[in-house]
C-alpha cells in the first residue's frame, strides 16, 4: 500500500491546536457559496486544492471536508509539505495497514515541496486515484496553498503534471476583510473556546470593542483574530487588553502585512498596557507615594522607576 509519516496528530484529540482549527459556518454573501461547496466536495473522494491567504481557514475547511464525508470515524492528517521527505510520501506494495490506508490527508504549502517531493506525491496521488488498490484502501488528500500555483509551475519550483492532477477541484476561499457579517460569529466562537481553555467567563466585549474589530482589515485573517480573542480572555479585562489591542490593530506596518500581528507581539504590547494600568492604581491609592507603591507591586524601588520611566511618569510623585 503506501506509507505516509505523519509530523503532527489527526482530529479525535481535543487538545487547543485542533480546537483552533475548527470551522465555523459564516453569514455572509461570500462564504455561503464555499459552504455549498464544502457540501458538495464532502460527498466525494476527489483530490481538492484550496486556495487562500495565509490564515484564511485553509485547515479548518479540510478538516471539515473530512468531518462531513463518509471518512468522518477514519483519521484526518495533516502536514507541512516544507517538513516532508521523499520517503515520506513514497509508494510501496504490499503494505496495507499504513496511514495512506484509510481517511483524509491534508498537505499544507504544496509548493514548499521539495523536487524530489514532488515526485513521490504524484506518485502516491496516481495510486490513489485507484491503480490497481483495493475499494477504500486509499487516503484522500486535500491540499492547501497560500501562494499563486500557477507562477510557481511557470517558475520551475512545481512540477506541472502534479499541479494539474491535485487542482481538478479548486476551491478559494475568501479573506476575512471580504466577511466582515462573519466577524462577530467567529470572535463569540473564539471567545468561548479560550474561556474553556483558560477556565475564565466569557468576555462582553463593548460597542467600541465590537466596532474596532468589524472596522479592522485583518491582514491576518482568521489566526489575528483568533490571536485576539485569546488576549481578551487571558488578561480577562477589556479596558486592559483595548489600548494594546487597539495599538497593534491600528499599526500601518501590520495594516500593510500579510501575515498580521503575532501573538507573541500582541501578548506583548496588552503586557505592557496591563502593567502600566497596575502600576497608576497602586500609584494612585498610595498618592504617588513611589515605595509604598513598589512594596504593593511586590517589586524593588529601583525597578518601579525603571518602569515609571518607560512610560513617560518618572518625574511625577516623591
Amino acid at each position: 500500500m503506501g506509507k505516509l509519516l505523519p509530523n503532527t496528530g489527526d482530529v479525535h484529540g481535543e487538545n487547543p491546536a485542533e480546537l483552533a482549527r475548527s470551522f465555523v459556518e459564516g453569514l455572509s454573501a461570500s462564504m455561503r457559496p464555499v459552504e455549498a461547496v464544502i457540501r458538495e466536495l464532502s460527498q466525494s473522494d476527489v483530490p481538492v486544492l484550496l486556495l487562500a491567504e495565509a490564515g484564511a481557514g485553509k485547515h479548518a475547511t479540510a478538516r471539515r471536508i473530512h468531518e462531513m464525508s463518509r471518512r468522518s470515524a477514519q483519521p484526518f492528517r495533516w502536514f507541512q509539505c516544507s517538513t516532508l521527505k521523499p520517503e515520506d510520501l513514497r509508494v510501496t506494495e504490499g503494505n496495507a495497514e499504513g496511514p495512506l490506508g484509510a481517511g483524509t490527508i491534508f498537505l499544507e504549502e504544496l509548493a514548499a515541496l521539495s523536487a524530489s517531493s514532488q515526485a513521490c506525491f504524484r506518485d502516491a496521488l496516481l495510486r490513489a486515484s485507484g491503480s490497481g488498490l483495493p475499494s477504500g484502501c486509499s487516503a484522500r488528500f486535500i491540499c492547501g496553498s497560500a501562494r499563486d500555483l500557477e507562477v510557481e509551475v511557470k517558475a520551475g519550483r512545481l512540477r506541472e503534471d502534479l499541479y494539474y492532477r491535485i487542482s481538478g477541484v479548486c476551491l478559494r476561499l475568501p479573506p476575512l476583510r471580504q466577511r466582515k457579517e462573519d466577524i462577530p460569529l467567529l470572535i463569540a466562537h473564539f471567545l468561548r473556546r479560550y474561556a474553556q481553555e483558560f477556565h475564565r467567563p466569557i468576555p462582553e466585549l463593548s460597542t467600541e470593542m465590537q466596532r474596532l474589530f468589524e472596522e479592522y482589515s485583518w491582514p491576518g485573517n482568521l489566526r489575528e483574530l483568533d490571536n485576539a480573542a485569546r488576549i481578551l480572555v487571558a488578561l480577562g479585562d477589556e479596558h486592559l487588553a483595548m489600548g494594546g489591542l487597539r495599538a497593534l490593530l491600528h499599526k500601518p506596518s501590520a495594516a500593510g502585512s500579510a501575515s498580521g500581528i503575532s501573538l507573541k507581539a500582541a501578548s506583548r504590547a496588552a503586557s505592557q498596557e496591563a502593567e502600566k494600568e497596575l502600576i497608576l492604581k497602586a500609584l494612585t491609592r498610595t498618592r504617588w507615594n513611589r515605595r509604598r507603591a513598589a512594596e504593593q507591586l511586590q517589586i524593588s524601588y529601583k525597578a518601579l522607576l525603571y518602569k515609571l520611566k518607560q512610560i513617560g511618569y518618572e518625574g511625577h510623585g516623591a
